[in-house]
């Protein structure tokens, strides 16, 4: 009965491998009370690399949030001291700067420790993607709510079963989806849905970012530094030796760790399917390959994919990682509807009715609009957007007090990150896939299942 739980933890390999032993799992859900909107929300951190320490800075920026304690497998991170980090790393301009004054809080490399720490309310967790369902699902069993950044799992039955695990918590889970932060976005969610442009038939978005020739170069295995615990980045992926271009930063290119689908894909398959009320495809078509860049990235450098949807609508997503091109002139994002095209991004978007085509003889259905942020908002800098994230976090903050549901709840960043899973699954089996939305399921390629999932390396489970 004295034996801590960490101490179990280190004693038992079920305990390690992550099953939970709270009354989360053995009894009644905990419900947390609603909190006064003054109370300070004491917060712990895992993951501060890049990314990490982007989001750390921003919770900061919040006067009602208290740093409690940081997580991350690299030392110079969890210590925020720059002058340790290897140079190298360094070279690659995405080291955050450190060295932030945090007060007195603790330091971990391992997350479950983190966890242990009671008087944490809530984490935000910002590793890389492999981990993120793991982590969250023994937040939630250990009684804290979670912010997870974006792509919210790197499988698709890993997102079902966070959102199983935060209804049989009752834990507050917002994700990092930052467009749902962003006022643009939230105004054309209910205009689109109101007839703003028609009946929306195709839209489409891209990813434009020419790394030809090198990308992300050719290397060996090599020893790791001293303070970075390789293993424990590895998580319940195979275990294989280290590689500078793999971590800290440069995993978004290998498909055991990310992908560029997932990594931006989901932020426009996410704004796009909200705007026009769409919760998941029910068939998806994707082509290409590594066709120039010479690296070791196991992701495509080039890119297009399609969903279809019941009610009549096309999405289309392209990568171009290998050439430029012009993109969407005028935002991230285009709409094309029965009577008008919609032009978006978190700035501001614009409207242009449709031209009549064939044997038509109409006018303008709508009339042309423009719509900038800097102007409704009052901006000084009129090159100055908001900041979407910043809103998402202070959402967030404030759900964990209410016990409200968060802008982008679990559901939704589980509904949008499959858009990135379903693409990465087309084109590793070669063709069409007909998606089951409601039972999850890919219908007319059972081989293709197998890719929902993958077995984790012990002693690691979900």
């Amino acid at each position: 009965m004295k034996t801590t739980r960490r101490k179990f933890i280190a004693s038992s390999a079920t305990a390690a491998a992550g099953i939970s032993v709270s009354t989360h799992v053995l009894g009644t859900p905990f419900i947390a009370k609603r909190r006064n909107a003054n109370d300070t929300v004491r917060m712990g951190f895992i993951g501060v690399g890049n990314r990490g320490s982007q989001l750390l800075t921003m919770f900061r920026s919040n006067e009602d949030v208290e740093v409690a304690a940081l997580c991350d497998v690299y030392a110079p991170y969890r210590e925020r001291d720059r002058s340790k980090v290897a140079q190298r790393y360094i070279d690659s301009g995405r080291i955050p700067k450190l060295g932030e004054d945090l007060g007195n809080y603790k330091k971990y490399e391992d997350f479950r420790e983190l966890l242990d720490q009671k008087d944490i309310d809530a984490v935000c967790i910002a590793t890389p993607d492999h981990w993120h369902a793991i982590q969250a699902i023994q937040a939630m069993d250990a009684g804290k709510d979670v912010y997870c950044e974006k792509p919210l799992t790197i499988a698709l039955n890993e997102g079902r079963a966070m959102v199983n695990a935060q209804k049989r918590t009752g834990q507050v889970c917002g994700v990092g989806l930052n467009r749902r932060g962003a006022t643009i976005y939230q105004q054309l969610a209910k205009d689109v849905k109101n007839d703003l442009i028609g009946k929306v038939t195709s839209a489409r978005a891209m990813r434009i970012s020419n790394m030809y020739p090198d990308g992300i170069g050719l290397m060996g295995p090599e020893a790791p530094p001293s303070d970075f615990n390789w293993d424990m980045w590895l998580g319940p992926r195979a275990k294989r030796d280290y590689q500078y271009n793999i971590a800290p930063y440069y995993f978004r290119w290998w498909k055991e760790y990310s992908s560029q689908m997932g990594n931006w894909g989901v932020h426009y398959m996410d704004v796009i399917r909200w705007m026009i009320g769409e919760q998941a495809p029910k068939a998806i078509t994707a082509h290409g390959g590594k066709y120039l860049v010479k690296d070791d990235r196991t992701i495509p450098d080039t890119m297009e994919v399609i969903f279809e949807f019941d009610s009549g609508v096309m999405i289309n997503f392209s990568i171009h990682e290998a050439g430029s091109g012009g993109g969407i002139q005028g935002g991230e994002v285009e709409l094309s509807g029965s009577k008008g095209n919609l032009v978006a991004d978190q700035n501001g978007y614009t409207v242009i009715p449709s031209r009549p085509g064939q044997f038509q003889t109409w006018k303008n259905l709508v009339e042309p609009k423009e719509v900038k942020l800097n102007q409704e908002r009052k901006f000084a800098d009129l090159g100055i957007s908001e900041n979407s994230s910043g809103n998402l976090i202070r959402n967030f903050l404030d759900c964990v007090k209410t016990r409200e549901e968060p802008w982008c709840p679990l559901e939704e960043g589980h509904r949008s990150t499959s858009f990135a899973h379903l693409a990465n699954i087309a084109l590793e089996v070669g063709g069409r896939i007909e998606w089951d939305a409601k039972n999850e399921r890919i219908t007319n390629n059972e081989k293709a299942n197998e890719l929902l999932h993958y077995e984790y390396r012990k002693p690691w489970t979900l």
